[in-house]
């Protein structure tokens, strides 16, 4: 082939690839829009040589902390915690943390309404707050109002009919900080099934 028919073809090839990127980019819904998610979620990742390139990652809550200051140069990582990982392990890095997301099971889990509470009223964590995993519509509700502000839509859902399930959510998390037990005083009475954390 003549060189410039293989730049041409070499080019084209290229440009295919990124299309396919960009069309099979997950959608998220974040801030109640549904935009194309520009981070690319880590699930297995041990090491920095498993980071994709110029892209922006949220990594497992391991790597952070065996890789945190090299994770702090690279920029644009976020973190994702599981079920069992504590929100303690960030308290020193909600500052700078573009992005932590909480990871929903399959099964009934609630561990994560909880971490969630924590990185926002003990924490003090301002920045996006995403639900991954087995994030059902009509969970979330519930999950904005916990101070969830963004969802990763899975590949097999509606992304548009998971937007009109966070129609009447008002307020959101502030609206809910007065109604739902989780952090702060205990009550006299509390009702069964409440988790407590006092804030710092």
């Amino acid at each position: 082939m003549h060189a410039g028919n293989k730049g041409i073809a070499s080019d084209s090839f290229c440009l295919r690839k990124a299309a396919r990127t960009v069309s099979s980019m997950a959608r998220l819904i974040r801030n109640r829009s549904i935009i194309d998610d520009d981070y690319a979620l880590l699930r297995d990742a041990t090491s920095l040589a498993d980071l994709p390139d110029g892209v922006p990652v949220i990594v497992p809550l391991a790597l952070w902390l065996a890789r945190r200051a090299a994770l702090i140069a690279r920029g644009e990582a976020g973190v994702w915690l599981a079920p069992a990982d504590h929100p303690a392990a960030l308290a020193d890095d909600v500052h700078r943390l573009p992005v932590i997301a909480i990871d929903f099971p399959p099964f009934a889990d609630d561990r994560g309404h909880a971490h969630a509470r924590l990185l926002r009223e003990r924490y003090r964590y301002a920045n996006e707050l995403r639900a991954i995993g087995d994030v059902p519509r009509d969970q979330l509700r519930q999950l904005a109002q916990y101070g969830f502000d963004a969802f990763a839509i899975a590949d097999s859902r509606d992304a548009d009919d998971a937007l009109r399930g966070l129609a009447d959510v008002g307020d959101g998390y502030r609206a809910m900080a007065v109604r739902v037990p989780g952090c702060g005083p205990r009550p006299r009475t509390p009702s069964p099934g409440d988790v407590w954390f006092p804030c710092a």
